[in-house]
């Protein structure tokens, strides 16, 4: 027969309320419990389990919710309720989303958020692959070999960054494509060269553009955008 049981970090990150990578740290910090009884990372759910995070049973899988956010700056790209500033506190959706990756508290631009832990971790699986768009403007005017070290590679975090596209804007400002995801990677890179980030802006992520959406405002993706995101993902051979 076969076994009807599902990993316990799957169960809960199919219920819409976080990763998968984010259920597994609910575990280990003894949040969540199987016929309450504490629940342990690699503990499976069957049909008749009751699993409750925080006390509260889970409920029903609410419908995708997945949006486009403007993210101002100032605002940390956190679900942790003890920061004043997080995102979702900022955003106030009626569903429990959370975002997926991250904008350093400084910049601003584009952020997906959803309720969909599937969907979180097929984007951060082919973070490495897909574009993300960015306008930088530094505190000097840019040297004549900046644009060419920065689209060659520049070593940061022990690496060498990979080639991207780099196109200079004005005498301080320039955009630029990276299919990498290092941590602070834009404002280390600039570092690396002598300056220093004053403003970062992510303006595209894949096929979908930040555009008009004003500063604080989100907008939900429309079903062209979600069909090409999915095929984009992998979602789509689901």
């Amino acid at each position: 027969m076969s076994d009807p049981s599902i990993s316990l970090n799957k169960f809960i990150s199919e219920k819409g309320i976080c990763s998968r990578r984010e259920a597994d740290r609910w575990i280990e910090e003894g949040r969540v419990r199987i016929n309450n009884q504490i629940a342990k990372k690699g503990n499976r759910v069957f049909p008749d389990d009751t699993v409750t995070v925080d006390g509260k049973a889970l409920q029903k899988k609410p419908s995708l919710v997945f949006i486009a956010f403007h993210k101002p700056a100032g605002i940390t790209c956190t679900t942790d309720s003890r920061d004043p500033d997080n995102i979702i506190r900022y955003i106030g959706h009626k569903e429990r989303i959370f975002p997926i990756g991250r904008l350093d508290k400084a910049s601003t631009g584009l952020i997906f958020l959803t309720n969909e832990g599937d969907w979180v971790n097929a984007i951060l699986r082919s973070e490495n692959n897909h574009e993300k768009e960015y306008i930088v403007t530094v505190d000097a005017p840019i040297h004549s070999h900046f644009a060419e070290q920065m689209r060659n590679g520049v070593k940061i975090l022990g690496q060498k960054t990979k080639a991207c596209q780099v196109d200079v804007l004005s005498k301080n400002s320039f955009r630029i494509i990276l299919t990498q995801g290092l941590n602070r990677q834009i404002r280390r890179m600039c570092e690396a060269l002598g300056y220093q980030v004053l403003t970062l802006k992510r303006i595209r992520i894949m096929h979908i553009e930040l555009g008009e959406i004003p500063v604080g405002a989100w907008r939900n993706l429309n079903p062209i955008e979600m069909k090409e995101l999915k095929k984009q993902i992998g979602m789509d051979r689901k």
